[in-house]
């Protein structure tokens, strides 16, 4: 079985952020409050750098989208914005969970 470099790629990038999930949820609070500080910003930069890539063009579509090679650009906001979306908002309404962004001040 050959190993493509994209399996190679979604591998580490797994196991790195299995590795952050695992260090927030069992380190102790300096552990999480460094992880956070150092790591936050890359994920949130990572995400940005997706997300640009899927914002929508001047005819709202998603430049990136497609069904396949030759069919148009699908509407936005398309599975990749939809998909970023939903696993911020629903983790953030998960029962037992704080909602720091959405808390009222």
């Amino acid at each position: 079985m050959s190993v493509t470099v994209f399996s190679q790629l979604d591998k580490s990038l797994h196991e790195h952020l299995a590795a952050l999930e695992r260090l927030a949820a069992t380190g102790d609070e300096e552990t999480a409050a460094e992880l956070a500080r150092a790591e936050l910003p890359r994920v949130v930069a990572a995400l940005k750098a997706l997300l640009d890539e899927h914002t929508p063009d001047e005819h709202g579509r998603c430049p990136t989208c497609r069904t396949n090679r030759w069919s148009r650009r699908l509407p936005a906001p398309c599975r990749a914005y939809l998909g970023a979306q939903l696993a911020l908002t629903a983790t953030a309404e998960t029962p037992g969970r704080r909602r720091y962004l959405r808390d009222p001040v």
